[in-house]
């Protein structure tokens, strides 16, 4: 199976190009984003050294999807996904922050909770809670942004404000725009069968104003359960059927791999490259609720890339 990995392209008027885990991210002019999402996949900050089929258009489409439908909430970056694997957008000063946002204790939240801490990042959680058990109240638990090749912070509303990351007024209206995209999230997955766990969002700023940047509710930035069922496994003590990319960690961890120095990330053979793309597929059509409809992997397709993303930028300022 074909993957793409990585991307060399020169567009017009390019001035930057930043590689992340996973995306290739293409400055124009200083004023446009082309994020190109590749099919490399990372778990414990590593990147495995094998692609995802399809992994790349799932997250990029699941993405587009979600800032469109959230765009009456937060104006966001994107103008327009030209291609499968592409979103371009508006280049936005990015705020050193991500917003984190948790409506059941689940994940690091309960590894904190179960090492007897009552606070996260700042806020105080009741004694007596279980494992993936809903709060009253979805709360945020920001992080700072790491630097490449480190590890993010968690960090509390005032520590931010204190440190002078974020000024307060500003940091109270991205709580209010987090809570509120977590809402419309939540309402989104719930039609589908769905619950929207945990999620993070990260926002620039643009003229003076908040955008949300990034990807928003995909299974890389996200953990959903399956509806259906929570209750009676939540009452047993069972774990949760779960929707997310928490099944490739799991799979490290069964062969002994958790980032530690010194493992040895276990062999991606074919067979299990083509069961996590399968997964990333059924991640797609059960989030969107759409079918899947693969982009051809062909000796062309970085040239269709470069042509798609070329006819949007020459409509653009």
């Amino acid at each position: 199976m074909n993957s793409i990995t990585s991307t060399q392209f020169d567009f017009p008027r390019q001035t930057a190009v930043y590689n992340g885990k996973v995306r290739d991210v293409y400055t124009i002019a200083d004023k446009y984003m082309v994020m190109v999402a590749t099919d490399r996949i990372s778990a414990f900050d590593v990147i495995l050294p094998k692609g995802i089929p399809y992994k790349g258009q799932v997250l990029n489409q699941i993405a587009s999807k979600f800032l469109d439908s959230t765009q009456d909430i937060v104006k966001n970056w994107k103008i327009a996904s030209p291609d499968p694997m592409v979103t371009v957008g508006y280049k936005c000063e990015s705020l050193p922050v991500e917003m984190i946002v948790r409506g059941y204790l689940t994940g690091s939240s309960w590894r904190t909770y179960k090492s007897g801490a009552r606070e996260i990042c700042g806020v105080k959680v009741p004694d007596g809670m279980r494992e993936h058990q809903k709060f009253e109240k979805p709360i945020v638990t920001p992080t700072t942004k790491a630097e490449i090749g480190g590890h993010d912070q968690d960090i509390s509303r005032e520590e931010i404000i204190a440190k002078g990351l974020i000024k307060e007024d500003v940091y109270n209206e991205l709580e209010r725009i987090t809570l509120a995209l977590y809402e419309r999230g939540c309402e989104i997955a719930a039609e589908r069968g769905l619950i929207l766990v945990d999620t993070k969002y990260e926002f620039g700023i643009k003229d003076g104003e908040i955008y949300l940047i990034d990807e928003i509710h995909t299974p890389d930035s996200s953990r959903y359960f399956y509806k259906e069922g929570y209750q009676e496994r939540f009452d047993k003590g069972e774990q949760q059927k779960q929707l997310s990319k928490e099944f490739v960690r799991e799979w490290l961890m069964d062969n002994n791999f958790s980032g530690q120095p010194g493992q040895q990330v276990p062999e991606m053979t074919d067979e299990i490259v083509e069961s996590i793309s399968d997964r990333y597929i059924e991640l797609y059509e059960n989030i969107t609720g759409s079918k899947f409809e693969k982009a051809t992997y062909t000796e062309n397709v970085y040239e269709r890339i470069e042509t798609n993303v070329k006819n949007l930028l020459a409509r653009l300022d």
